[in-house]
């Protein structure tokens, strides 16, 4: 069995593969990985594992501590599994979004915009050629929130529920932050107009928030990030080509 880990800002999330199919996923709170052992203490007997890591190498190192055997963590190049990276520095996209990129890739054919929406919200264009042409980076849907109430005098930090015609300011917030999120995944989604068979392939803990006002063609994927480390694990060419430490 592989181990596969996401760690984000956030959270862990974590996936158990055979080599076939997922065997089991879970997630687990960075603010709670004191209960990180507990978790892999339950696993069965691992062939490898393979993270991506935004956390830090503090976070890291406690999350290999509990592990028997050596963890890889991925890292961007400049093309890996299909993917081609033309980040001006290919080593400084994070590696979260190189293996979302490296999931859309094996998931779809065509032109895919990769939305993450996390405690960050990322949006990303991969052409049907594999080519990565570049993306967003916004605060994501509950930092938006939070950020207008911490730095406020008077908005309350409530919460509000999307309205179209908000008439509370609880509902203004919400909306206001949804109508962000949306309009900068939905601007860049026409940057997709011409490509073929375009789609939003959309993951992250805010996607059942966002999903219903998104008007694109879109498709919902658990775990984009870890559908990504898993085909960098099956790679005839792991882990030389994937850019691994």
């Amino acid at each position: 069995m592989d181990l596969l880990l996401d760690v984000g800002n956030t959270r862990l999330k974590w996936g158990l593969h055979d080599g076939q199919a997922w065997q089991a996923q879970g997630a687990l709170a960075l603010t709670e990985l004191d209960g990180w052992p507990a978790v892999v203490a339950g696993f069965p007997p691992l062939a490898r594992v393979l993270g991506a890591n935004v956390a830090g190498p503090d976070v890291a190192a406690r999350l290999a501590s509990a592990l028997a055997l050596r963890v890889d963590w991925l890292r961007p190049v400049d093309a890996a599994c299909g993917v081609s990276n033309q980040y001006l520095n290919p080593a400084r996209l994070g590696a979260d979004r190189w293996a979302a990129l490296i999931g859309a890739r094996a998931l779809h054919a065509g032109a895919s915009l990769v939305v993450t929406s996390g405690t960050a919200t990322t949006v990303d264009v991969l052409d049907a050629e594999g080519v990565f042409r570049g993306g967003l980076i916004l605060p994501g849907l509950s930092l938006m929130r939070q950020s207008l109430a911490r730095n406020t005098a008077q908005l309350p930090p409530d919460e509000g529920r999307f309205a179209t015609w908000p008439r509370q300011t609880e509902d203004a917030i919400l909306s206001g932050c949804i109508h962000a999120q949306v309009g900068a995944i939905e601007r860049m989604f026409r940057q997709l107009d011409g490509l073929p068979e375009p789609l939003c392939l959309l993951n992250g803990g805010a996607a059942p928030a966002l999903l219903p006002h998104l008007g694109c063609p879109l498709r919902v994927v658990d775990n984009l990030v870890l559908e990504g480390l898993v085909r960098v694990l099956a790679a005839d060419t792991f882990p030389a080509s994937a850019g691994i430490d």
